[in-house]
């Protein structure tokens, strides 16, 4: 009897894990669902091809704002609340993106989207709070690979769709399933309601605090920074390329954007060797193959299969870099505190983020003046200044790298 309720029980947790992991990439995918449709999104809204970058960049913004504003009040309300809340939104501006006539309107929507898109970073600490100590990690983990999917598939997944019915089915296919979400969330997971430490004015203005106090924070979020910014002004600029130049419909596009998620692999990879001591070399590492991966592509501009095979090579050389860099940064953020591991984090990524929205409002304008050429340039650029930084870093000697390096800069 007692055996059966154990497993009754285990088997209740897998379920709400994968509810968890499942939530996450699908709230998380609408950040990225306008990156490979910003050339048909422009056409139909009349937006200009210089201004197209603002369809993501807003979404990130909106995105920056809610990690800042809105991720604090889960130290204060009951989870689920904050949730449904939250979630309601993202519906609301869903339907109104894919119903949007004009510029104005869809470029709105695209900020409440990403306001209410940081549910998924709500979601994230329960696979902690539900989890044993010795389990944790894992569960944490499992739910971020399911985030992580939801980021890679978005993009193909929106062309794939766009192709078929147009861009504006996405969204409210989006909508739908978000709806579905509002609905299961509150009813499967249990009450999370934590005991505040302090009121959420002092919550938001610490975030200041910390960022002053904590050098390696700074650091970490500049290199992700300008590794997103270029990740960012790549996916916003190389539809349009593809369109141009190669004339590859909204399938090609999706099929393009496909051969990217291989770059996923490098996640995990670089988390266990991270645990071997190797965080230093794999930060120069990922910096100098997005540098690269860049470079490739300017120096082959021509219309030919090699260009084109350089540019899928490139896409995914670059998706490894960021997301490795990425797994880097958040175990060096993660060894700096656990009292304020959260609001820490949320720091980290509203930083990167703001990177990828300077990334793609200036890729959308660089192409608009330039071309490949110029957006191309921008994009070794970028790595090569973050590697610059890189190199200013004081690496201690001395073993216990992650607990020293709160204090290097």
């Amino acid at each position: 009897m007692q055996m059966k309720a154990v497993i009754e029980v285990k088997s209740a947790s897998n379920r709400i894990m994968f509810l968890l992991a499942a939530a996450c990439g699908l709230i998380v995918a609408n950040l990225y669902y306008a990156q490979t449709l910003v050339g048909p999104i422009s056409s139909d809204t009349g937006l200009s091809s210089a201004a197209a970058g603002f369809i993501v960049t807003l979404t990130q913004l909106g995105y920056v704002a809610g990690l800042l504003f809105i991720v604090p009040l889960s130290d204060i309300l009951e989870n689920r609340r904050l949730a449904v809340i939250s979630l309601t939104a993202t519906v609301l501006a869903l339907l109104a993106a894919a119903a949007a006539p004009n510029a104005p309107l869809f470029l709105t929507a695209s900020l409440f989207i990403g306001l209410g898109s940081v549910v998924a970073q709500i979601l994230v600490p329960y696979a902690a709070y539900l989890s044993s100590e010795e389990q944790r990690g894992r569960a944490v983990g499992n739910v971020m690979s399911g985030l992580l999917l939801g980021i890679m598939l978005a993009r193909p997944l929106a062309s794939f769709i766009a192709g078929i019915w147009g861009w504006r089915v996405i969204f409210v296919l989006s909508a739908a399933v978000i709806s579905l979400l509002t609905v299961l969330l509150p009813r499967i997971l249990p009450e999370r309601k934590p005991s505040p430490a302090m009121k959420y004015g002092k919550l938001v203005l610490s975030l200041a605090s910390l960022l002053k106090q904590t050098p390696m924070l700074r650091r970490r979020a500049g290199y992700q920074a300008c590794l997103f910014g270029a990740f960012s002004l790549f996916w916003t600029v190389v539809p349009l390329w593809l369109a141009d130049h190669f004339g590859l419909s909204q399938q090609g596009i999706a099929w393009f954007a496909l051969a990217g998620v291989g770059g996923a692999i490098a996640a995990p990879i670089a988390g266990r060797m991270a645990d071997r001591g190797l965080t230093d070399f794999l930060t120069g590492l990922a910096m100098i193959i997005a540098a690269l991966s860049f470079l490739l592509t300017y120096l082959f501009r021509s219309d030919s299969v090699l260009s084109l095979t350089l540019l899928v090579l490139s896409a995914i050389l670059l998706d490894m870099a960021v997301s490795g860099n990425l797994v880097l940064g958040q175990r060096v953020i993660y060894s700096l505190g656990s009292e304020a591991r959260g609001r820490l984090n949320g720091l980290f990524m509203s930083l990167f983020f703001i990177g990828g929205a300077i990334g793609s409002s200036a890729g959308g304008w660089l192409y608009a003046r330039g071309s490949w050429s110029y957006a191309s340039l921008a994009g070794v650029v970028i790595p090569v200044i973050a590697f610059l930084y890189y190199l200013t870093e004081k690496r201690p000697l001395a073993k216990g790298r992650a607990v020293s390096e709160a204090g290097a800069d």
